[in-house]
C-alpha cells in the first residue's frame, strides 16, 4: 500500500465480483492519488479499469475494500455515499452533452445551490479557462470532437469537485485531434490545479498525460510508477510488452552481468541463474560483424524500416529475433551481418504468470513503436 503525506484519494483493496462463479473483475486494487496529480489506470480491454473508476464515482458498489476522499470514507462494505454527494466530476467516453442546450447551458447544468448570476459567472469563467468562451452559444453538433471534449471537461470542472474522473475520454477522436486534445486537457487540469484519474488502454496517452501510471491486468494493478519508471523499469513481462516494443531474452545472470543471445549484457540489478530480461529497441545499437568481433553472437538484418528521423531494424539471431531502433545515419541494409550492442543495462523481470501477447507482429511497416490493445 502506498503512503503519502499529500494524499487526496486512497483506494484500499478494492474488490468487485459480478458473479460468484467467476474470478473478481477487480481484485484487491490499492492506490493513492495526490493533490493536483493526474493518475492513469492503463490496461487492455476487460482488465477491470473502468469498473474501478465506476466504484470511485459511486456507480458500482464494492464487495470489499474502501475508498476515502479528503479523509472521508465514500465507500466500504457498510458505507455508500451516492455519486452526486461524492464531490467528484465524471467525464464520460461519449461526453454525454445535452444536444438541445448551448455550450454555456451545458456547463451551467451541474451548478446548483447558487444564484443565477453566480452560475453565469462560474460558467463563463470555466469556458475562458478551456478556451471556449467564444463558442458559448453553439450547440454540441456545431463543435468538433475536441471542442466537445473540452466542454464535457468544463461541465465536470464547473462545480469545483475535489477530483475529475475520465473514462477513455479521447477514444472517439481521430489520431491527429487526439494528440492535441489530450495536451490541451492536461494543460486545463494543471491550470485548474485539479486532481484526476484517467482510464485508458492507450499507452502513449497514459505516458504523455499522466504524472503516475497504474498498469492493470486481469483485475489487478501489477505496477505503479511515473511514466519513466514503468516504461524503463518494467517489473514483469506483461508490463514490458504492454508499454511498447521491447526485446525479451532468456539469460544466465552472474551478479550485475548476464549472458544472452546478443552476448554479454549488464543488468539493472544483481541476479543469479536463469532470468528473463527486457531491453527496449532504442537501448540497442548495431556494429558491422567481422570474424574478430562476432564470437557466435552476430545476426542478420531481416528488415529495415526508414522513418526519416530514425530506422527500425529486425535482426535474425541464432535464437529468435531482435528489434533495434537507431538514428537515421545507420548505414546497414537487409542481409548485412551485424553485432547487436546494448547501450543501457537490461531490466531483470520478476516471475509472473501473465500471458500477454501483442495483437500484431513485432515488426510491421505501419507500426509507430507503441503496441495497442
Amino acid at each position: 500500500m502506498e503512503k503519502s503525506m499529500n494524499c487526496l484519494l486512497r483506494a484500499t483493496n478494492l474488490t468487485k465480483r459480478f458473479s460468484t462463479q467467476d474470478p473478481p473483475v477487480v481484485d484487491r486494487v490499492s492506490f493513492t492519488v495526490q493533490h493536483e496529480e493526474i493518475f492513469a489506470i492503463l490496461g487492455p480491454s476487460g482488465c477491470g479499469k473502468t469498473t474501478t473508476l465506476r466504484m470511485i464515482a459511486g456507480f458500482e458498489r464494492t464487495d470489499e475494500g474502501s475508498i476515502q476522499l479528503n479523509g472521508k470514507t465514500l465507500e466500504c462494505p457498510y458505507t455508500h455515499i451516492s455519486p452526486e454527494r461524492r464531490g467528484v466530476g465524471f467525464v464520460f467516453q461519449d461526453y454525454a452533452l445535452f444536444p438541445h442546450l448551448t455550450v454555456l447551458e451545458n456547463v451551467k447544468f451541474g451548478l446548483t445551490g447558487i444564484s443565477k448570476s453566480e452560475r453565469e459567472y462560474r460558467a463563463q469563467e470555466i469556458l475562458e479557462l478551456i478556451g471556449m468562451k467564444a463558442y458559448h452559444n453553439r450547440k454540441p453538433h456545431e463543435l468538433s470532437g475536441g471542442q466537445q471534449q473540452r466542454v464535457a471537461l468544463a461541465r465536470a470542472l464547473a462545480p469545483k469537485p475535489s477530483m475529475i474522473l475520465m473514462d477513455e475520454p479521447f477514444s472517439n477522436l481521430d489520431a491527429v485531434l487526439r494528440q492535441s486534445t489530450r495536451n490541451e486537457v492536461r494543460r486545463i487540469l494543471k491550470e485548474a490545479k485539479m486532481s484526476a484519474i484517467l482510464v485508458t488502454h492507450d499507452q502513449e496517452e497514459a505516458l504523455s498525460v499522466a504524472d503516475r501510471i497504474g498498469v492493470m491486468d486481469q483485475g489487478r494493478l501489477v505496477q505503479i510508477g511515473t511514466p519513466e519508471e514503468v516504461y524503463y523499469r518494467p517489473k514483469t513481462k506483461f508490463v514490458a510488452q504492454f508499454l511498447g516494443r521491447t526485446n525479451l531474452f532468456s539469460a544466465q545472470a552472474t551478479g550485475l552481468e548476464a549472458h544472452s543471445n546478443i552476448g554479454s549484457i549488464m543488468l539493472d540489478k544483481p541476479a543469479r541463474g536463469d532470468v528473463m530480461i527486457s531491453i527496449r529497441p532504442e537501448h540497442l545499437t548495431l556494429e558491422q560483424a567481422t570474424p574478430a568481433n562476432c564470437s557466435g553472437t552476430c545476426g542478420v538484418i531481416q528488415n529495415r524500416e526508414f522513418k526519416g528521423h530514425d530506422i527500425t531494424y529486425l535482426i535474425k539471431l541464432d535464437r529468435g529475433d531482435c528489434i533495434v531502433h537507431t538514428d537515421n545515419r545507420m548505414p546497414f541494409g537487409v542481409g548485412d551481418n551485424v553485432i547487436v550492442r546494448p547501450l543501457e543495462p537490461a531490466v531483470v523481470l520478476d516471475n509472473d504468470s501473465t500471458r500477454y501477447t501483442p495483437d500484431q507482429s513485432i515488426f510491421t511497416s505501419s507500426d509507430t513503436g507503441k503496441s495497442s490493445a
